[in-house]
């Protein structure tokens, strides 16, 4: 039987609605990157439709085992081309909704895996 700590060192998603994105029960009203290994800073974009390839070129700069990319609301995948920077270092992206991103994020940090979540809020 394997135990697990109740609560992990790294940083923690503890609440997530429309508009906002609690880390460590701090709320936050912008889009976010939040890493296990410290990284909480905000993503210069809003909307799903505001990315562009410089987003994905800026996540391949992190120190990250596997982004998780939360898209907003639903299931949106950026274009594979974009994805290249991330694929030339080897680094896993995870598409979801920001809801299923950020539940994710905190069962990969808890188990200590090096992840970073690309948090959008619409």
């Amino acid at each position: 039987m394997k135990f697990q700590a109740d609560k992990s060192d790294a940083q923690t998603i503890t609440g997530y609605g429309p508009g906002w994105i609690a880390v460590d029960r701090q709320n936050h009203e912008t889009s976010l990157l939040v890493g296990a290994r410290g990284l909480l800073t905000s993503w210069s974009c809003l909307r799903f439709e505001d990315l562009t390839a410089a987003h994905f070129e800026e996540l391949a700069q992190l120190d990250a085992e596997v982004i998780l990319f939360g898209s907003g609301s639903k299931n949106r995948f950026p274009p594979v081309a974009w994805l290249k920077p991330l694929m030339i270092k080897r680094i896993g992206l995870e598409t979801m909704d920001t809801a299923s991103a950020c539940r994710t994020y905190n069962v990969l940090a808890s188990e200590g895996r090096n992840v970073v979540a690309a948090l959008l809020l619409a």
